[in-house]
């Protein structure tokens, strides 16, 4: 498993494929790397940077939960979500 790490102004960063299950966490940044489409789509579930997220399951794809609502998203998704 490719786990990303980045050490930034606010400490250690990692995306969301990394997340334990359970674990409530908080988004530092959603980078889509200019993807305007994935960022606008992100940005409707609600997910953006101080939002808590928790990942209830992983398989293939992972359940998250933001704001009391589960979505079902895949490891690119996840891997633009830094927590």
């Amino acid at each position: 498993m490719d786990v990303a790490i980045s050490l930034n102004g606010e400490g250690l960063c990692m995306d969301l494929n990394s997340a334990e299950l359970g674990k409530e966490y908080v988004i530092s940044d959603v980078d889509t790397g200019g993807d305007e489409e994935m960022e606008s789509f992100l940005f409707s579930l609600g997910c953006y940077s101080g939002e808590k997220i928790t990942v209830v399951d992983k398989k293939r794809n992972l359940v998250v939960s933001i704001k009391d609502a589960r979505y079902n998203i895949d490891p690119e998704l996840a891997a633009a979500i830094h927590i």
